[in-house]
């Protein structure tokens, strides 16, 4: 004991306890301790575990939302009308309203879930029965047999791809369960039937009911029912339109199984007629054209969650599109590629042709393809110095640029000192529009091309912008100049009528207009390109005003500009952007510009013949007739005996016109004249007389010389 007490008491206390205790109870504690370590990670795992959960749940609700399984898995067919009312193109799914279980038959419901699901009433998403079944038939039997469940299925064409990989079966699985958990049995069967392909592009029970059979679902007698879910194993393999030997006999395994299901009796099976076809829903319109490949997309968000095919009807003048197709056959492209785009000053497009043959190519040059405009872009170069108080008197020096790393030139050499803006728009001066340019600011000439809708990219810093090297659609380049001619820009280009401008639009200056002045003076100019400039061959008997475009090495050949209440532009070139030979804008698409626009406006596009050649001369029959210059107001044209003046009175475009029914005035110039003071618009029409004048005693003295020359004999 004494011992004991002189020990520390750790020692004294081994001292005291037993040998064997002294061997177990270290062993003791170590498991304690490591049964305590266990349960100290527990809680990590329930959190690990519940953490996957939610982040499976939300990769769900993400990837696998449940309304996408109430929407059409293919866009349901859309019908696009001309103006006149007229089919011009039909295109997507044959879908129509979904189904509803309640609503139908008990033999249609027996007749799926006999042949694809027999246990969907008692299963959580998969089937092992189902599944381990189809395995052994598919390795004993050589026989194909799927083992997925309906609400597999649904998973499937709804959510995933048709990629055949153990992922993608996982993922089913997953969904599978999903569904499952948030969606009753009939919910998920109803959307089964609402969505699943049935073969011949028709989506649905309802689609394909009314498709092959011509009636509603809820009256599907038994062998139509069998017939339907027959084709679920092959769709299209199987479609009765094409294979209806297949159907039959597919019909007759679908009965069976429902016999085996206990559905139905075998001698009721047996006494099932053959359904017989009753298709009305054939069609020979196209399913795409260059205008409605545009337009199907503007149609398709008009509801985008319908699964009723729907019909609507577009902008699209088919006696326009006609006219178009006629302008574009006569014009002498050799193997070069041709677009056009016509549309009304508020956008509607009217003509879209996008190409010579969209069965060779659908590709759609007036909507998709980016070319340089070339001196078309000249027209905002322009707008941005009428804008900073330029007139088109003003001169400019023409002479070669010979400074700097950039150095255009002037088509023809030809130069001069100075030179007009007007002269210099008329003409397509290179030279002056670079100078223009960089007196006014590319930061400027930029932001007008923006305010009229040009949204491609135009590089700041660069002078060759102003020469039209910044490349756009001839779409938006054709809506820019609807923006000139209607004077309220930006435009919008449409398939569809146009939405009238609110109250809003213009308070929030979402649109705006020039000032009469500033437009007069760019009409001026543009009026000025056909009068007296590169676009003489696009001249019209109205008033006409646009701008030719040629590209860099002759790659684009462009003509766009406006007449009466159409805004038309024209692109020649090759898709691999090759250069053209002998094609510039004021030649083959000035000319195919000016024969729609005769046509479209109620001009004659061709001549009339002039009878036998041999007989007396008639008096217009005089060399150089279309064309007679009047000095340095404008130009006389005679046309079927009538006389069209063109002419600038005070540096504003008129058009006047002398014929049987007198003389008429088309020119907003007057209106504009007479509406800033009468004293002003009278000093106007005064000098507009007398150029009338000054035409009519040109006129009389050639058809004098024309009935002399009559007189004397051919």
């Amino acid at each position: 004991m004494d011992d004991l007490r002189s020990l520390p008491p750790a020692e004294a206390a081994a001292e005291r306890s037993p040998a064997w205790e002294a061997e177990v109870l270290p062993d003791e504690s170590a498991k304690a301790r490591k049964g305590r370590s266990r349960l100290r990670y527990l809680p990590r795992v329930l959190a690990g575990l519940l953490l996957g959960f939610f982040l499976l749940v939300g990769w769900l609700a993400v990837t696998a939302p449940l309304s996408k399984s109430l929407q059409p898995i293919s866009p349901p067919q859309v019908t696009l009308l001309a103006a006149d009312g007229t089919p011009i193109a039909r295109n997507g799914a044959m879908v129509e309203a979904p189904v509803e279980i309640r609503k139908l038959p008990p033999h249609v419901i027996q007749a799926f879930l006999a042949i694809e699901d027999r246990r969907f009433y008692s299963h959580w998403g998969i089937d092992p029965r189902g599944m381990a079944r189809a395995m052994w038939i598919n390795m004993t039997t050589g026989r194909t047999e799927g083992g997925s469940t309906i609400t597999q299925q649904l998973a499937k064409f709804t959510f995933l791809s048709s990629e055949r990989s153990l992922g993608r079966k996982a993922r089913e699985v997953l969904i599978a369960f999903w569904l499952e958990a948030w969606l009753t049995k009939d919910e998920i069967l109803q959307r089964y039937l609402s969505n699943a392909y049935f073969g011949d592009n028709a989506y649905g029970l309802r689609a394909a009911s009314l498709h092959y059979f011509h009636r509603q679902p809820e009256k599907l007698n038994l062998g139509q029912a069998a017939m339907l879910a027959g084709l679920m194993k092959a769709p299209s393999a199987l479609a009765p339109t094409t294979h209806y030997d297949l159907a039959e006999k597919r019909m007759r395994a679908v009965l069976q199984a429902m016999v085996e299901a206990r559905y139905l009796l075998a001698a009721r099976a047996a006494a099932v007629p053959s359904p017989r076809l009753d298709v009305r829903t054939g069609s020979d319109l196209p399913t795409g054209t260059y205008f409605a490949d545009w337009a199907l997309p503007q149609a398709r968000s008009f509801d985008p969650e319908s699964y009723s095919k729907q019909t609507y009807t577009t902008t699209l003048d088919a006696r326009l599109q006609a006219a178009a197709r006629r302008a574009i056959g006569r014009a002498a492209l050799g193997k070069a590629q041709v677009a056009l785009v016509a549309m009304r000053p508020n956008g509607e497009v009217v003509a879209m042709v996008g190409g010579r043959d969209y069965a060779d190519s659908p590709f759609n040059r007036a909507t998709q393809a980016l070319r340089q405009p070339g001196s078309t872009f000249k027209l905002f170069v322009y707008l941005a110095a009428l804008e900073k108080g330029w007139k088109p008197t003003d001169r400019i020096e023409n002479t070669p640029i010979t400074a700097g790393s950039y150095r255009p030139e002037n088509a023809g050499g030809r130069y001069s000192p100075t030179i007009t803006l007007e002269g210099a728009f008329a003409q397509s001066s290179n030279v002056a529009a670079v100078r223009l340019f960089q007196k006014v600011g590319d930061r400027t000439v930029i932001d007008t091309a923006r305010s009229l809708g040009i949204a491609s990219p135009l590089p700041v810093g660069d002078p060759s912008v102003a020469l039209g090297s910044a490349s756009m659609t001839l779409l938006e380049l054709t809506s820019a100049y609807a923006g000139i001619a209607g004077n309220r820009f930006p435009v919008a280009p449409t398939a569809f009528p146009a939405k009238s401008e609110g109250w809003f639009d213009g308070l929030l200056g979402r649109k705006r207009s020039l000032p009469d002045e500033t437009h007069a003076a760019i009409e001026q100019l543009l009026r000025g390109v056909i009068n007296r400039g590169t676009g003489h061959a696009a001249r019209l008997r109205t008033a006409n005003y646009g701008k030719t475009g040629t590209s860099q090495e002759n790659r684009d050949a462009l003509f766009v500009g406006y007449a009466g209440d159409l805004v038309v532009g024209v692109w020649v070139g090759n898709d691999d952007n090759s250069p053209l030979k002998g094609v510039y804008g004021g030649s083959v698409p000035a000319r195919i510009w000016r024969d729609f626009m005769r046509e479209a406006l109620g001009e004659r596009a061709v001549p009339a013949s002039r009878g036998d050649p041999s007989g007396p001369i008639q008096p217009l029959d005089v060399p150089d007739l279309s064309n007679i210059p009047l000095g340095d107001v404008g130009n006389l044209q005679i046309d079927k005996g009538k006389a069209v003046v063109n002419v600038q009175v005070d540096g504003k475009p008129i058009d006047l016109r002398l014929d049987r029914n007198g003389l008429q005035i088309n020119g907003n110039q007057v209106a504009n004249e007479l509406a800033r003071g009468k004293e002003e618009g009278q000093r106007v029409l005064d000098r507009a007389g007398e150029v009338i004048r000054q035409g009519q005693e040109q006129l009389n003295d050639m058809q004098k010389k024309a009935q002399k020359q009559a007189k004397s004999g051919p």
